[in-house]
């Protein structure tokens, strides 16, 4: 085990301790969860930059930014659709 000492303002020191936030385990959680999103942001990138490398290798032809905003609109419409049914 490792001890780490934090500082913090007095206040914020408080309100994490009222939560229940500055234990061994709610630290190790949190770590953990930040750690493991941290890697899926990490991954997503990657994934991004292959597929942008795809893409230029096919010669595919950049969307334009109407056209970019077009789908977004579009899935953003169909997830609400989907929300709204359950």
């Amino acid at each position: 085990m490792v001890t780490i000492e934090l500082n913090l303002p007095a206040e914020l020191a408080q309100r994490a301790r009222n939560a229940g936030l500055l234990t061994d385990e709610a630290m190790q959680r949190l770590l953990n969860a930040a750690l493991l999103q941290k890697a899926k942001r990490r991954e997503a990138g990657l994934r991004l930059l292959e597929i942008a490398t795809r893409l230029h290798d096919d010669g595919t032809a950049p969307m334009s930014e109407a056209a970019l905003a077009d789908e977004i609109s579009a899935y953003r419409q169909a997830k609400r659709a989907l929300a709204s049914c359950t």
